[in-house]
């Protein structure tokens, strides 16, 4: 496994930050907690972020699912605030987790989800079975602003990284045009498919941040582990620390890795 590399006491994990599961209309029902798992450990990942949109209703069940393996699994939300842009929202702990989620319930969009508009939102235990559906529309924008979103966030000890940030759609670039500068980023998620160098040429106000680069997986190929974290243990806290290069931490995010 790739954390058994050291480095004096630091040792490289391999990490994927941004993970849907059923519960988000866009994935497949193949996203079902053992299949990530499996899937996750096929790749030797080590840190599993999941993130499904603007809910983490189904993250113990992951949680539950890794247990026995040498995954770390992440509490964690993509969450669709009001300026149309998605951001992670990453929590080391279920009650920092649940905390923001209360947050969150009370800023939904109006109305029950259609699922023949939007697709099926299900809730599924460990193994992958059915509980339930969620109901509200996770598909749409909340009440919440990124600035809002970014306090409550930052309060509770999360990470707080627009997603996908040059995506036409939902990322922040293309649709607020610049990254506001009263909002302290942790970082900014890049695609797999993208270019450093050519990114920040296209927009030097980028180039002062951390990065991740993400497999915004909706299928269980996509899930990539495309970060190597060098760090302590897999822990937020760590994670944190890797961003800003403190103490020998830090992350790489390759293209293509072994």
């Amino acid at each position: 496994m790739l954390h058994h590399e050291k480095r004096g006491s630091l040792r490289k994990y391999r990490a994927e930050f941004h993970v849907h599961t059923v519960l988000s209309p866009c994935a497949l029902v193949e996203m079902i907690p053992p299949l990530i798992i499996q899937e996750a450990v096929s790749k030797n990942i080590n840190i599993l972020a999941i993130t499904d949109h603007n809910s983490m209703l189904n993250v113990p069940a992951v949680m539950k699912a890794a247990e026995g393996t040498e995954i770390t699994v992440l509490p964690g939300m993509e969450l669709h605030t009001r300026e149309e842009v998605h951001i992670l929202c990453i929590f080391e702990t279920l009650q920092q987790a649940a905390e923001f989620q209360a947050i969150v319930d009370l800023n939904y969009s109006p109305g029950t989800n259609d699922t023949d508009i939007f697709g099926p939102q299900y809730v599924v235990d460990y193994t992958g079975e059915f509980v339930r559906s969620e109901e509200h529309i996770l598909s749409q924008a909340t009440r919440l602003s990124i600035d809002d979103a970014w306090k409550h966030v930052h309060q509770l000890g999360g990470l707080f990284i627009p997603s996908h940030i040059q995506r036409q759609v939902y990322g922040i670039l293309p649709t607020l045009g610049f990254l506001p500068e009263n909002i302290r980023f942790d970082g900014l998620e890049i695609s797999r498919n993208i270019n450093f160098e050519m990114a920040v040429r296209e927009n030097p106000s980028i180039q002062n941040y951390p990065f991740i680069r993400n497999g915004d997986a909706h299928d269980l190929q996509a899930i990539a582990g495309l970060n190597i974290i060098t760090a302590l243990k897999p822990t937020l806290h760590e994670i944190k620390l890797a961003l800003q290069n403190i103490d020998g931490r830090s992350i790489e995010t390759p293209h293509e890795m072994a």
